[in-house]
């Protein structure tokens, strides 16, 4: 079966605190077999149009954030581009007809390179960013996730990287270890028994069922990456709860894995 990692990356700084989190993803580095590629989906890179597919071969690590610590920027993430994958996703999505545009300039935005450094510190699997589609509802990002199920195979590690809640309005002002809001926990967790329960429909429908929807995405890109993981996962699928936890009282930072099963 094939392992898909839905990662909650929370803010920049979670590459460099001393958190649960940050020590949650150097373990799952240790734990997973080493993969040939990594095919990353980050809530940094969404595309007006059409899902964007990064081609170059060395991409640059980017540092789209501002007011952080200067050890953040000083940062750098080296792991070559996976040109052979990335033709393949480029190939498998336009032949379904959803629009997809390579991208040789596309670096790692820190939704890539922050989870996937504490993972893979060296820098030496070859990874493959596709990008989200601005504005796009759940359902398709769920397609598109449907369409690059047919690049699954064991040695290739899908990592979706977002966020189980995001409101970062009301993180304003709270402390990293400040008490999980009830509000925000509620949601995770409808989240988490809507996966185990295979629940795909109230997933895509999560704005209307889930308790405190539009309260903990007032904008969608860092849960759309979940829809992308669950349509490469298929229908039929497993769902393992990795980390739960929170920071800043109302940033979920939960992880899990979907094996989609063979059919």
């Amino acid at each position: 079966m094939s392992s898909i990692l839905f990662v909650s990356h929370g803010s920049p700084m979670l590459a460099i605190d001393d958190s649960p989190a940050h020590h949650f993803l150097q373990q799952l580095g240790r734990t997973l077999a080493r993969p040939s590629a990594i095919l990353v989906v980050s809530a940094h890179w969404e595309r007006p149009g059409a899902f964007g597919v990064a081609t170059g071969s060395h991409p640059e690590t980017i540092h789209d954030f501002s007011g952080f610590p200067r050890a953040l920027e000083s940062i750098v993430w080296p792991a070559p581009g996976a040109a052979d994958l990335a033709q393949e996703c480029l190939g498998v999505l336009q032949k379904a007809g959803i629009p997809a545009v390579g991208d040789e300039r596309r670096g790692y935005d820190h939704g890539v390179w922050v989870p996937l450094s504490l993972m893979f510190p060296a820098a030496d699997i070859p990874v493959c960013q596709v990008s989200l589609l601005r504005g796009a509802g759940m359902d398709v990002h769920y397609t598109m996730g449907e369409a690059l199920r047919k690049v699954l195979r064991d040695d290739v590690l899908v990592v979706c990287s977002g966020s189980m809640t995001h409101n970062l309005y009301e993180a304003m002002g709270k402390t990293e270890a400040a008490a999980e809001a009830s509000w925000s926990r509620e949601f995770a967790d409808w989240m988490g028994n809507a996966l185990q329960e295979g629940r795909v429909n109230d997933l895509l429908d999560y704005r209307i069922r889930a308790p405190w929807g539009r309260r903990n995405h007032p904008s969608a890109e860092h849960i759309a990456p979940l829809f992308v993981a669950l349509g490469m996962a298929g229908r039929a699928f497993s769902a393992q709860s990795l980390f739960r936890g929170s920071v800043h009282g109302v940033i979920a930072m939960d992880c899990w894995e979907l094996q989609a099963k063979p059919a």
